[in-house]
């Protein structure tokens, strides 16, 4: 009878490798774009993330989801937000790592793109509490117009020390930030805001105002201050608002509850009441929405970058368990169809590494004009059809597990947490149709047609497929597509830039087959059917995670 509890055919999980030295796709983009970089704290932070006492923090942090305490003991209102410990020690470790605000100060070659890829490692460990680490990044674009705020902050926003308490900032040696725009009658309209902000003095910090009303998103409300929208004599306007105000008491701000999402589970998402809140003013009056966007614009690199991070780590899931699962007599890997789905996600989850990591190309080099024009297409590009792949990618990814892919037992079943948490990148900071929106305004530029052609021109003659694409997307581009046409358009773009890519940073093999198959349409309409004559072994040998127990390239 106890021969049936013998366990065997089983894989081993994938723990303690290194998760920057095995992906090869991320190497290859790191090389094309900044190929000065010295890649040596990416090995370092790699080779940590992908131990195992990293990922039992990942698994604590997830099963043991924050909690609301709105009152102590006495009934005081205190509206603090507790967290696992492994909450903490994730936070700690991505604040180490440089994550949130060290690419503003640094001196080192490509800086976003450094911080970039091991934005993206991490999100292979976990994801959702990279959601204040990814706006304590986004915030110092529109913080910086008010200088004197800026000027208090900035060494702490771009410290690599973490402190989770509440208290002023003079007394902690690294802060956080968040934002909040919508509420609950406007979503993606936050014109539509109804917050009130009624001017009270100023004083070293500029123009003072109390603001009085809600937010139906603020996520991670444990951070130390917020950039806010309230509608303000001047119209609606962008705000500075502290949780612990200058004086050492706690700002007016009341969390009403905390979110039941579907993924995300580590990091709390709130909806917050502003009763009498304090804050200061944030630019010009009247303009809160075009500076709150400069904000959520690198939050928008981020969501490409976290989507990519995650179809690397389910396809990486996917390749230990077939390289180690046998059924009918041979490995799953070894079996023709299963090699065909594998090689297949291979390709989205590399041509999606290098479409981010080119994006965040483009902010390392703000001074060129070509790259400014670039950053304007490719941020709603990027999030757009990475964010919208991955979804479909990690439900492809799990069905290569079977059962084992959709059972989560007790947080340890990586896969479904990856699966819940897929749709986030592409609701957060504007779902699908804002950003082909977003594309469309970025095209009422008059470079952006010439801008493409650009970039495109390296990869001319490669493929006759990537040809016609690029010779008909300047015409479209120029044409300026109707709202009806836009996410059309924002997925040709899309292909073309990551088609173009591939050419210059991957293997011949692996751009043949994504021309072939995504642009030239010789492709099903799921994952697994690319044609016969693509070279599977040299994809799937390229996309394997090579220290991986168990696992050979």
């Amino acid at each position: 009878m106890n021969a049936t509890h013998d366990v065997f055919n089983q894989a081993d999980p994938l723990v303690d490798y290194n998760l920057f030295d095995g992906n090869q796709a991320l190497r290859g983009a790191l090389k094309f774009n900044a190929p000065s970089l010295d890649t040596a704290e990416l090995s370092v932070l790699g080779a940590r993330l992908g131990s195992a006492d990293m990922q039992s923090h990942a698994r604590l942090a997830n099963v043991h989801a924050p909690q609301l305490r709105s009152h102590d003991r006495f009934g005081r209102r205190v509206d603090e937000v507790e967290f696992h410990p492994s909450y903490h020690a994730l936070m700690q470790a991505a604040t180490a790592a440089g994550l949130h605000g060290t690419p503003w100060t640094s001196e080192g070659a490509s800086p976003h793109v450094l911080r970039a890829a091991g934005f993206m490692l991490f999100t292979e460990l976990e994801p959702s509490i990279l959601c204040p680490i990814s706006m304590t990044y986004a915030v110092t674009p529109a913080l910086r117009r008010n200088a004197a705020v800026y000027d208090d902050w900035q060494p702490r926003l771009t410290s690599r020390a973490y402190d989770p308490a509440l208290k002023p900032w003079r007394d902690k040696a690294g802060v956080t930030m968040g934002m909040g725009m919508t509420e609950k009658q406007g979503g993606s309209d936050v014109r539509a805001n109804t917050t009130q902000a009624v001017p009270d003095g100023r004083d070293g910090w500029g123009e003072r105002f109390i603001l009085t009303g809600h937010k139906w998103f603020m996520s991670a409300p444990m951070c130390d201050a917020f950039l806010v929208l309230a509608q303000g004599p001047g119209g609606l306007s962008c705000f500075f608002l502290p949780r612990v105000l200058p004086d050492g008491s706690l700002n007016a701000v009341r969390i009403q509850r905390l979110k039941d999402k579907l993924g995300n589970k580590a990091n709390a998402s709130s909806e917050v009441e502003f009763e009498q809140a304090t804050a200061w003013l944030v630019g010009e009056p009247g303009r809160g929405v075009p500076q709150i966007l400069e904000m959520g614009t690198m939050t928008r690199l981020d969501c490409a970058l976290g989507t990519s991070g995650l179809m690397r780590q389910a396809l990486a899931i996917a390749l230990n368990h077939t390289a180690q699962r046998e059924a009918f007599g041979m490995k799953l890997i070894d079996q023709p169809l299963m090699r065909n789905v594998l090689a297949d996600l291979a390709l989205e989850s590399e041509a999606s590494t290098a479409l981010a990591i080119r994006l965040a190309r483009a902010f390392d080099r703000t001074g060129d004009e070509h790259e400014r024009a670039m950053a304007r297409l490719l941020t709603p590009v990027a999030k757009f059809w990475i964010c919208k792949r991955g979804s479909h990618f990690s439900q492809e990814a799990m069905e290569c597990l079977g059962g084992n892919g959709y059972v989560e037992e007790d947080g340890e079943g990586i896969m479904a947490r990856i699966y819940r948490e897929m749709p986030v990148n592409s609701i957060w900071e504007g779902a699908g149709n804002i950003m082909a929106l977003d594309l469309l305004r970025a095209l009422r530029k008059a470079d952006a047609a010439e801008a493409l052609a650009l970039e495109l021109a390296p990869a001319k003659g490669a493929h006759p497929e990537l040809d016609r694409l690029a010779a008909a997307l300047p015409h479209r581009v120029e044409a300026m597509a109707t709202e009806l046409e836009a996410r059309r358009l924002a997925q040709d773009v899309a292909l073309a830039v990551q088609a173009s890519l591939l050419y210059q940073s991957a293997p011949a093999g692996v751009f043949s087959a994504f021309c072939q198959s995504r642009v030239g349409g010789d492709w099903g309409q799921a994952f697994g059917a690319l044609p016969g004559g693509t070279d599977f072994d040299a994809i799937i040998a390229r996309a394997m995670p090579r220290q991986s127990p168990g696992v050979s390239s």
